[in-house]
C-alpha cells in the first residue's frame, strides 16, 4: 500500500512526501484504513515500524477534516494529545510531528521534565493544538488549570507497556478520566505486546478499539549481523576494548543495564582515550541533549545508554550496538539492537555475556525463536586498560 491511495487531505500528503514516505509499513498498511475510518486502534508494534508517522498521520487528518472554529483556536485547550514514558520519545515525536505536519498549520508543544518551567508554561497558555508530553510534567500543569483536556478529540498512548513499567499506570487512567469521553474522541494505544494489562486498559477507557498485531519476530530486521560472546565480569571491559579498536570510527551504542553501570563505563573508556557520552535517568535533559547532539553531529562516535533513558531514541547511522551487558528483558533486546540496519541498512549487534547475566540468555533466545550465533575472541582482541579507578557516583536527583 502507498501512502496516496489513502486520499489523505493535501497538507497531510505534502509532509509524507517532505518526508520521503512512500510505501506503508506492515503497521502503518494494518492501521491507517482503520484509524483514518475514526476507529480506536490497540496496535502492537515495536520501536522503528513506522507506528508514529502511522499515528501523526490519522492525527493530522482529524484535525483538518473536524475543522474547528477559527476564533477558539487553542483557546480552550488542545485538540490533541500524544502520551510517551520517556523524555526523549517525546521529543522524538516531535520532531516527527514537525517534519510530518509542516503544511497543516498546528502549533505543537512538548511537555517534559527538565526543561524551562516557566517557559513550557507560557507555551501552553498562549494556546497549542497538540500537546505531546510525559505525564508526570503533563499533569502538573493540568492540576494548575493551565489548560482544559474536555477538547481532545485524538489522544494516543505511545509504549503503553512502558507506562506500566514505570509506575505511570494511574497517572495514564487520570489523565484518560480527564479528557472528553471515550465515545467523543479518537483514541489510538500502541505497545511492543498487547498482554492482559494493557487490553484491560483499552477495554476500560477505549470506544471498542480494533485490536491489530504485527508479530515482534518480525521487528528483528533481516540486516543486523548478531554475535554472541561469552566472557567473564572480570574480562568484560578488556574485550569492549578490542572491539572498539576492530571497529574504529564506527558509530556504536553500548547498552548497560544500570545508571551506575553506564556512568562508569563512561569514565572508563574515556580514560582509555576513547571519547563518549553516556544518556542515563539521572542526567540532566540539557546535558542528555548535548550527548544526543554531539552522537547525531559525528562529535563523538560513542555513546552508553541503559534502557529506560533510550526509548525513542532514532539517531542515524548506527553501524554497531553493544549490549555491554545482557539484557534480563528479552523485548529490551530487540528494542537495543533496532537502532542499527535501519532503512535498509546493515548493522552489527555483539552481547557479552558474563556471568552476571547469563541466566537471562535463554529467555532471550526463546523470545528470538533462535540462538544468537556464538563468537569466540583470540587473545589479542583482550586489550590491556589503563589504570584507573571511577570517581564515586555522586548522589543527585533527576529534574521532575
Amino acid at each position: 500500500m502507498n501512502f496516496e491511495s489513502l486520499l489523505l487531505p493535501e497538507p497531510v500528503l505534502k509532509g509524507v512526501r517532505s518526508a520521503e514516505f512512500k510505501t506503508c509499513t506492515p503497521i502503518q498498511s494494518k492501521s491507517l484504513p482503520i484509524t483514518l475510518s475514526r476507529k480506536d486502534l490497540a496496535g502492537q508494534a515495536q520501536t522503528g515500524t513506522g507506528k508514529t508517522a502511522a499515528f501523526l498521520i490519522t492525527l493530522f487528518t482529524r484535525l483538518i477534516e473536524n475543522k474547528p472554529d477559527p476564533a477558539a483556536k487553542g483557546k480552550e485547550g488542545p485538540r490533541a494529545l500524544v502520551l510517551a514514558p520517556t523524555r526523549e520519545l517525546a521529543r522524538q515525536i516531535e520532531k516527527d510531528a514537525l517534519l510530518l505536519g509542516k503544511y497543516c498549520g498546528f502549533k505543537s508543544a512538548c511537555i517534559i521534565g527538565g526543561v524551562d518551567y516557566e517557559k513550557q508554561r507560557n507555551l501552553i497558555k498562549s494556546g497549542v493544538d497538540i500537546l505531546i508530553a510525559t505525564p508526570g510534567r503533563l499533569i502538573d500543569f493540568y492540576k494548575q488549570r493551565f489548560f482544559s483536556l474536555k477538547r481532545i478529540e485524538v489522544l494516543v498512548v505511545d509504549e503503553a507497556d512502558r507506562m506500566f513499567d514505570m509506575g505511570f499506570i494511574q497517572d495514564l487512567r487520570y489523565l484518560f478520566r480527564s479528557c472528553s469521553p471515550y465515545n467523543k474522541r479518537q483514541t489510538m494505544l500502541f505497545s511492543a505486546t498487547l498482554n492482559y494489562r494493557v487490553m484491560e486498559l483499552c477495554y476500560e477507557h477505549m470506544n471498542n478499539p480494533v485490536k491489530v498485531v504485527i508479530e515482534p519476530e518480525k521487528a528483528v530486521v533481516d540486516g543486523i549481523k548478531q554475535s554472541l560472546f561469552h566472557v567473564g565480569q572480570h574480562e568484560k571491559f578488556n574485550l569492549l576494548l578490542g572491539l572498539l579498536k576492530k571497529e574504529e570510527g564506527k558509530k556504536v551504542l553500548i547498552f548497560c543495564n544500570t545508571k551506575i553501570e553506564a556512568e562508569q563505563l563512561e569514565w572508563k573508556l574515556n580514560h582509555n582515550d576513547y571519547n563518549s557520552g553516556q544518556i542515563s535517568g539521572d542526567l540532566h535533559q540539557k546535558a542528555r541533549i548535548k550527548v544526543l547532539e554531539d552522537f547525531q553531529k559525528g562529535n563523538i562516535y560513542i555513546m552508553i545508554a541503559t534502557d529506560v533513558a533510550s526509548r525513542g531514541l532514532h539517531v542515524d547511522d548506527i553501524t554497531h550496538v553493544i549490549n555491554y551487558d545482557l539484557p534480563q528483558d528479552a523485548e529490551d533486546y530487540v528494542h537495543r539492537i533496532g537502532r542499527t540496519a535501519r532503512a535498509g541498512k546493515k548493522g552489527t549487534a555483539i552481547t557479552l555475556c558474563c556471568e552476571d547475566f547469563a541466566q537471562h540468555l535463554e529467555r532471550v533466545e526463546v523470545y528470538l525463536k533462535k540462538k544468537i550465533p556464538v563468537a569466540w575472541a583470540d587473545e589479542d582482541l583482550y586489550l590491556e586498560e589503563k589504570a584507573g579507578t571511577p570517581p564515586a557516583r555522586k548522589r543527585r536527583r533527576a529534574p521532575a
